[in-house]
C-alpha cells in the first residue's frame, strides 16, 4: 500500500509541477511578447523553469518577507538566464537575447537592469505562488 500512496504522490507531484511549469511559460512567453514583440521557444521553456522554481522556493520560505523573497527570485531567474544564455547564445549560437550594450553585463548574457527588472517582477510572482500553493493544498485535502 506504501508504493501505492508514493506513486500517486509523484504522479500529483508531476502534475503540479507541470501545471506551474505551464503556467510559467506561457505567462513569461506573454509578458515577453507584449514588452519585445516576439518570444523564442526557449524563452518559454526558461520561464516555466524559473517559474517551477520560484513555487517550490516561496512554498517552503512562506514566512520569509517579501523583500527576501523577491531577492532569492531576482537571483535565481539571473543565474537560469545565464546558464540558458550560455548554451542558447554562446554555445549554440542562435542568438536570442544579448545585453551587450547594457551597463554591468556579463558575457550579454545578465546584466543589473534585468536583474532589478526581475527583483519588481517577483512581487507579483511571490502572491500568485502563494495562490497556487494554497489551492494546490486545498484541493489534494479536499477543501475546495
Amino acid at each position: 500500500m506504501e508504493n501505492r500512496a508514493n506513486g500517486t504522490d509523484i504522479i500529483r507531484s508531476f502534475r503540479t509541477n507541470l501545471l506551474i511549469f505551464l503556467i510559467g511559460a506561457i505567462g513569461y512567453g506573454f509578458l515577453e511578447t507584449a514588452f519585445r514583440g516576439f518570444t523564442h521557444w526557449t524563452m518559454l521553456v526558461t520561464g516555466g523553469i524559473a517559474f517551477v522554481v520560484l513555487y517550490h522556493i516561496n512554498s517552503k520560505n512562506e514566512s520569509a518577507p517579501l523583500w527576501k523573497k523577491c531577492l532569492t527570485g531576482a537571483a535565481v531567474i539571473t543565474m537560469i538566464e545565464l546558464a540558458v544564455g550560455c548554451v542558447v547564445n554562446i554555445w549554440l549560437g542562435w542568438n536570442v537575447w544579448d545585453y551587450s550594450a547594457y551597463s554591468y553585463n556579463f558575457l550579454g548574457q545578465i546584466c543589473l537592469a534585468f536583474t532589478v527588472l526581475w527583483f519588481f517582477l517577483c512581487i507579483p510572482l511571490t502572491y500568485l505562488t502563494r495562490y497556487l500553493h494554497i489551492r494546490r493544498f486545498r484541493i489534494h485535502h479536499g477543501r475546495i
